[in-house]
């Protein structure tokens, strides 16, 4: 599959999907617990930041304060792709939400306001449909 470098196609052909459920964002000193299956993985010096379903982070006794809804941008992007991010993350602020943005080997994925994350996807769709 071809990862697109040009911003036109990559806003035009980004095809958002919202994922079912919530997300949560935790950190743990370690290793993941197991039995747990994050879907983000981020080694910091402070301990390991994971995003996992809210349920899982629930069973597990993990602390969090945010629950995010998780948009996939669907388009294969370049990971040295200039310009996709900031307009992603530009149409979204002009709507009032914020993004927390996670490049993927294929794609970007989004983490939105989980209460808002209908919204942010008709955002995302309407940046679409302007290319």
């Amino acid at each position: 599959m071809h990862a697109e470098r040009d911003l036109t196609r990559l806003l035009a052909g980004m095809r958002p999907e919202l994922h079912p459920g919530g997300y949560v964002f935790t950190t743990v000193d370690g290793p993941a617990p197991a039995g747990l299956a994050p879907v983000v993985t981020v080694a910091e010096r402070e301990g390991l930041t994971m995003v996992v379903r809210q349920e899982d982070a629930d069973a597990a006794s993990l602390a969090y304060d945010y629950v995010a809804g998780w948009i996939t941008l669907r388009v294969h992007s370049a990971l040295d792709a200039v310009g996709l991010t900031a307009a992603v993350a530009g149409a979204l602020a002009e709507a009032g939400l914020s993004c927390n943005v996670v490049a993927g080997f294929h794609h970007d994925h989004l983490f939105v306001e989980h209460a808002r994350a209908e919204e942010a996807l008709a955002v995302l769709e309407a940046l679409a449909r302007r290319f």
